[in-house]
């Protein structure tokens, strides 16, 4: 583990390192608490994909029978020949091979023009904006933080799944624990990690915070250490309920990697109901149109591979995936083939309980903000549904003021 000092690891904002926001457990602890007290039949599992660095909305549903679309990006527009056809006017980018029959099948919705008031064209701050769920002004607290914070103690409600507990998890007496995937055991991780604990006067509230919550988890992983110390990792295990399917297909798929895990502790019935996992590199300001065609295919593989395992289980045909990025990108290409910042862009949201089809106004090509998209959904709207329909959470008390958007059954 790299050395950090402790300011560095108890951070109130962005990404806690090493789980320490809620604490980490490893696979077997998961499964024992999966035997103990398995998640309820019919309960909603949401697993939120996030995809860093501003997603180009514009070539991931492509308005290949819009003109203004082709002026704007003449060398990177994509032709209707290239996309596969949603309907006569959009596409879904080339590289999404697999997601166009969940399409066909009704279980993949898009929304359309998602973006907040005001919107910001910083990575950092938009992304803050988006996990927060606080567009007005900054906020110490995830919307998934605030869930947690108001639905008791329990450690494994909501799992990230690598080495990081984004800001959206992170709430003021609660915050999401880390599953451990490369052979971290828990007396490892309380001998690195347990100073940490000790009440300091120099923290801060956040800090505080932080510190507290990792040190209620802690005591869940310490309980079960004999179960996990030792044992196989949520990497590894190939035991009962363990393994998704051959993984010799994934290459260098990152994604597809998580939410293998995801698809192992939904099937074996962790009592968890959100999951958190992500995939970096869509910053794309030159040669766009095969980098993102690239990563779209990384997503598309990890989502059509986890939608196909969730098919045939019981607690699968209850979850539901959300994938958003911080901000879409702008209409015109720019003089390096890629796009610059944006704002508003697509959220897609999958899964047996959906509602198939577009959602939201979609936004103009030439009536724009200063060559940005005018958003036509607020995010906080998506929100609102996920957490009412999928978490059974009153999604009030996390996004107050908001309204459901139809795209869940």
């Amino acid at each position: 583990m790299t050395t950090l000092n402790r300011r560095q690891l108890l951070l109130g904002g962005g990404l806690i390192t090493a789980g320490i926001a809620g604490g980490a457990i490893t696979f077997d602890v998961l499964r024992n608490e999966a035997v103990s007290r398995p998640l309820a039949a019919g309960a909603g599992t949401l697993v939120i994909v996030t995809l860093y660095g501003g997603n180009d909305g514009l070539s991931t549903v492509v308005p290949y029978a819009d003109n203004a679309y082709h002026d704007a990006r003449p060398e990177l527009a994509f032709t209707a020949d290239e996309v596969y056809h949603l309907d006569d006017h959009y596409g879904l980018n080339p590289g999404m091979t697999g997601l166009i029959e969940r399409w066909r099948d009704g279980e993949f919705a898009i929304i359309r023009g998602v973006g907040y008031p005001k919107p910001d064209h910083s990575h950092f701050r938009s992304m803050d904006i988006w996990q927060t769920a606080s567009p007005e002004s900054a906020s110490s607290t995830g919307w998934v933080g605030r869930w947690l914070d108001a639905t008791g103690d329990d450690p494994v409600r909501a799992l990230c799944i690598g080495s990081t507990v984004p800001q959206l998890a992170i709430g003021n007496r609660a915050s999401a624990a880390v599953l451990a995937t490369s052979g971290v055991t828990a007396s490892t991780l309380a001998t690195k990690v347990g100073p940490l604990t000790v009440p300091d006067n120099h923290d801060t509230a956040a800090m505080a915070a932080v510190r507290s919550s990792y040190r209620a988890s802690k005591t869940v992983t310490t309980t079960f250490a004999h179960l996990s110390d030792g044992g196989s990792t949520a990497g590894t295990d190939d035991g009962p309920g363990g393994s998704t399917g051959d993984t010799t297909d994934l290459g260098n798929n990152k994604l597809a990697a998580q939410l293998d895990v995801v698809a192992r502790c939904i099937t074996i019935g962790a009592p968890t109901r959100v999951y958190s996992v992500f995939l970096g590199g869509f910053d794309t300001h030159a040669d766009e149109k095969g980098t993102q065609r690239k990563l779209l295919a990384d997503v598309d593989q990890a989502l059509t591979r986890f939608l196909d395992a969730m098919h045939d289980d019981d607690r699968g045909r209850h979850t539901v995936v959300m994938v958003y990025s911080e901000f879409g990108r702008r209409v015109r290409a720019n003089a390096s083939q890629g796009t610059d910042h944006g704002t508003a862009g697509p959220v897609l949201v999958l899964g047996p309980t959906v509602r198939g089809g577009f959602h939201g106004d979609d936004p103009s090509l030439t009536d724009l903000d200063d060559g940005d998209l005018k958003s036509t959904v607020d995010f906080r709207d998506v929100y609102h549904e996920l957490l009412g329909k999928v978490v059974g959470a009153d999604p009030n008390a996390v996004v107050p003021g908001r309204h459901d958007l139809g795209f869940l059954r």
